[in-house]
């Protein structure tokens, strides 16, 4: 009997359903690049070490560095000069990070002491359960990932403490962002993570800890729309691996790599301005046999798409868009560009994207800010810098960039995994 084909509807609902699963399983950077290595390792990727001998490259593998994960398949038809395919993304999201003193007392209330970690959307996060969640470094030398569910909540001044509020609310990120996690003298931050992980509270010598809202993803309307946490950039980073998973290469090494530490700029050793991908580039090539011509040669065919998320036009907030370039959310994914290289998308770059769209059915639209918004950036512009491979940034249209709960299309996660699929099994515009 035939299989029945899923429509543009099921197929936008299961998508979203996969990357609802994955945020869930992702509150911390760390968390996320483990849970794109279960993924991997169901479609049987094989994990390698940085510190063992690769031998001759073969078949599908990956490696983890803290909160950043690299993974590729090899074609069949492999030789030293094959380019690469390289879907980028990030693992990390706005929020608040603890810090080296976690705890603090005020009044009877026992409380959090977090740094603010990049940009949220600082009023997003008030009124929320939030939990704690990362790594922590134990006194052997080994490290554990830990999340303890939801401990604490970052309380609003009620309104008539303050009539004012819903005219300028000011927050100050030293004196009012200071989560509650209990009374009187009860547990500190570390012990309330100490007995979620199973270990003694003595045990850990160093800690990556953050905060992360506890609410699960919700699928609503009849569009779907996805309302989580994390959106940014999650959905880019789930989209890579289940683009990675789905393909079957040819004539290229198809790569995706999803660094830590872009929403802080990127210049760690697990970021997009430090050697992870340019390492791990060179291993492969040397497993190839690869001369330093061919290396050459290799790059200059290469291209690399850098996907994060983007806005789309906000129905309330019409004037702080492009007058004439409208992405909509619902309407596939988007190329962005920016004339003073915010983005690393140029002509060749467009050529490729809205030909890859193009190629996998998915409709693509254009992005670009409004002249008196700043523009943010992503890892396009260090990856393009760093390797000197062809880069284009793309993602998806959102409202609500960086708060606790973003918004976007199920369509489009769906449209954009589609997309990096054919990208990554090589389905370039010719002369790409």
């Amino acid at each position: 009997m035939a299989r029945r084909r899923m429509s543009a509807a099921q197929r936008a609902k299961k998508a979203a359903e996969s990357l609802a699963s994955f945020v869930v399983a992702a509150p911390s950077s760390y968390h996320a690049a483990l849970e794109a290595a279960r993924r991997l390792d169901e479609a049987d990727f094989t994990e390698l070490q940085e510190r063992d001998p690769w031998t001759k490259a073969s078949g599908a593998n990956y490696v983890l560095r803290d909160g950043a994960i690299i993974a590729w398949r090899l074609p069949e038809d492999v030789t030293p000069t094959t380019p690469f395919a390289i879907a980028g993304a990030h693992t990390d999201s706005p929020g608040f990070k603890l810090k080296p003193a976690p705890d603090h007392e005020a009044h009877g209330w026992r409380q959090l002491n977090a740094e603010v970690y990049g940009g949220p959307l600082l009023n997003s996060w008030l009124d929320r359960e939030l939990e704690i969640a990362g790594r922590v470094a134990l006194a052997d030398g080994s490290t554990q990932l830990v999340r303890t569910g939801a401990v604490a909540r970052i309380p609003q001044l009620a309104i008539h403490l303050d009539r004012s509020v819903n005219d300028e609310l000011k927050l100050n990120k030293q004196q009012h962002l200071r989560p509650v996690i209990g009374l009187g003298n009860g547990k500190g931050a570390l012990d309330l993570v100490a007995d979620a992980a199973k270990i003694a509270r003595e045990d850990i010598v160093g800690w990556d800890l953050f905060l992360a809202d506890t609410q699960e993803p919700t699928i609503f309307g009849d569009a779907p729309l996805v309302s989580s946490g994390r959106l940014d950039n999650l959905v880019s980073v789930h989209a890579a691996v289940h683009a990675l998973i789905e393909t079957v290469p040819s004539g290229v090494i198809p790569v995706i790599v999803c660094f830590d530490h872009e929403e802080v700029g990127s210049a760690t050793r697990s970021g997009a301005g430090g050697p992870f991908l340019d390492e791990v580039l060179a291993r492969i090539r040397a497993g190839l046999g690869a001369t330093a011509e061919d290396i050459h040669r290799a790059a200059a065919a290469s291209w690399c798409v850098s996907s994060d998320v983007g806005h789309s036009v906000h129905p309330n907030y019409r004037e702080r868009h492009d007058d004439d370039c409208v992405p909509l959310a619902g309407n596939g994914p988007i190329l962005k560009i920016n004339a003073n290289q915010r983005y690393a998308s140029d002509a060749t770059g467009a050529a490729l994207w809205h030909g890859v769209c193009r190629n996998a059915g998915v409709q693509s639209q254009d992005f670009v800010s409004n002249n008196s918004m700043p523009c943010g950036s992503t890892i396009g512009p260090i990856t393009a810098t760093r390797l000197g491979i062809r880069t284009v940034d793309v993602g998806i249209p959102m409202l609500s960039m960086h708060s606790a709960r973003e918004l976007c299309a199920a369509s489009d996660v769906d449209g954009l995994e589609r997309a990096l699929a054919v990208f990554l099994a090589g389905g370039w515009p010719e002369h790409s």
